[in-house]
């Protein structure tokens, strides 16, 4: 009598192969949040948020916004 037990190899392997396969890529095409969809905030987005949330004075808010205007109509040019 032969022994024809050749457990996890032949098809039965393939067959595993094409499950991990498959189910990574529904996973990977599926993610929470793109990549390509992650916006950073603007430095005036981060300098509104630190005045929001009472980082610093309503003067250092209104220097360093125009400083950051200058450097945008600088950099425009």
């Amino acid at each position: 009598m032969m022994n024809y037990d050749y457990g996890f190899f032949g098809m039965h392997m393939l067959w595993w192969f094409f499950w991990i396969i498959l189910i990574s890529i529904l996973f990977g095409w599926f993610e929470p949040v793109p990549k390509r969809r992650i916006r950073k905030d603007s430095p005036l987005d981060i300098l509104q948020k630190r005045f929001a949330s009472g980082e610093i004075t309503a003067e250092e808010y209104q220097v360093k916004k125009n400083v950051l205007a200058s450097d945008l109509a600088n950099s425009t040019i």
